[in-house]
């Protein structure tokens, strides 16, 4: 019999897999869709960065919410919402509509799903954070390994639109089913249960530590979505995209394996971080990122390095999504855990805007993505150096502090 804690982790992996295709599988539309709203990749790109910053400008209050509505019934919602969003965008002519639907419906449908089930699979598992944390996102970072080859076929097939509505039926129905299975612990939904110890938001927000996590998060969120959203043209440009490896085409074989690597670090470093240290599992894997960024912009004209590299840089960087929320955790304790580390994933939204439209708008202002990357590189070895220079003194004086 399969232990309750670990049947909510599987049900919550189902939850995020169905929920995580709008954003990575986003790049594989993106021409025809600049086609045929006859528009420039940076003003396409601010859809994807709308859907990025709604789903975190909204999750303190999905935070708050959380805490008067069962996470059953939340993420339930989250996932029709996160359905409906491609249902809608199939029916849109313009490049407006495009952003109202994909975009916000799908920010605010998938952040209620992201920071719900986060939040409930930490309660499951109080003393292997960063591995449920890990876990959690790596439901939503692989969840469209699924999807990216019958999406890329059916899109070849049919038309985006076809496409759109199909899959957003289904991540709906799969979604809503897994979620019937969640439910809160005992030891938490219990009225004899004890208090939760910590720090409330509105503590939280006025030290300094927490800014200094929101702004390396913020850093490397935005080298992760500037290759999320725009790998297609970066293959394009390289000329790898249309080329086959083993008789499977370049660019959909990258983004299955990005999505493996994207979904097996989360955990893996998670579990790394429990018994090494946070900080010191950070600086290796944003130093790990670089490398493959520095790599991967020197060999990108070899469909089989352009394959293997991407999978590098997001094996470097997806761990973001559960290195910072159980440091966060560790730190600020969980008597507002939900709040606390809605607000820390706001970074993700910081990082949309500048690795999305900006980025765009840089590349087509350069005619190469050489700054882009460069910027890029210089954001990860950053925030490495700031991980073990600066993070681990300072939250070690606040913990030696606490009362």
């Amino acid at each position: 019999m399969i232990a309750a804690k670990w049947r909510q982790m599987i049900a919550g992996l189902v939850c995020m897999g169905a929920i995580s295709s709008p954003q990575y599988v986003w790049t594989l539309f993106t021409p025809v869709l600049k086609t045929d709203f006859s528009t420039s990749a940076a003003a396409l790109q601010i859809t994807f960065s709308l859907l990025i910053v709604l789903q975190t400008l909204f999750s303190p209050i999905q935070g708050w919410i959380a805490r008067h509505v069962s996470p059953r019934n939340l993420i339930m919602a989250g996932i029709v919402l996160t359905g409906l969003s491609w249902v809608a965008s199939a029916q849109v002519h313009s490049l407006t509509m495009l952003y109202l639907t994909y975009g916000g419906l799908g920010g605010v449908g998938t952040g209620i799903v992201y920071v719900g089930v986060v939040s409930l699979l930490m309660q499951w598992f109080p003393k292997n954070r960063g591995m449920a944390a890990g876990a959690a996102a790596a439901g939503y970072g692989m969840g469209a390994m699924l999807t990216t080859f019958p999406i890329s076929y059916l899109l070849a097939a049919t038309d985006w639109r076809n496409t759109m509505m199909v899959f957003g039926a289904i991540m709906a129905v799969v979604g809503v089913v897994a979620a019937c299975f969640l439910k809160v612990p005992e030891s938490v939904s219990s009225p004899d249960a004890p208090e939760a110890t910590g720090y409330l938001t509105s503590y939280v927000v006025r030290t300094p530590l927490f800014w200094l996590m929101f702004f390396m998060m913020a850093t490397m969120a935005t080298s992760g979505l500037m290759v999320t959203s725009q790998l297609a043209q970066i293959g394009t440009d390289f000329g790898v995209a249309h080329l086959t490896i083993l008789g499977m085409a370049a660019l959909p074989l990258a983004m299955t394996l990005d999505r493996v690597a994207n979904g097996v670090t989360r955990p893996l470093f998670g579990w790394v971080s429990d018994h090494m240290g946070r900080e010191q599992t950070m600086a290796f894997a944003f130093s790990l990122e670089a490398l493959a960024l520095t790599c991967w912009l020197a060999l990108a004209n070899h469909p089989v390095a352009f394959v293997l590299l991407s999978g590098i840089v997001f094996l470097g960087w997806g761990e973001i999504f559960s290195l910072f929320p159980a440091t966060l955790t560790d730190t600020f304790g969980t008597r507002d855990a939900s709040r606390n580390y809605g607000l820390l994933y706001m970074a993700q939204g910081v990082g949309a805007v500048f690795g999305g439209p900006l980025a765009a708008w840089l590349h087509q202002a350069s005619g190469n993505w050489h700054m882009v990357f460069t910027l890029a590189i210089g954001g990860d070895l950053l925030t490495a150096f700031l991980a073990l220079a600066v993070l681990r003194p300072m939250r070690r004086r606040f913990m030696q502090s606490a009362p």
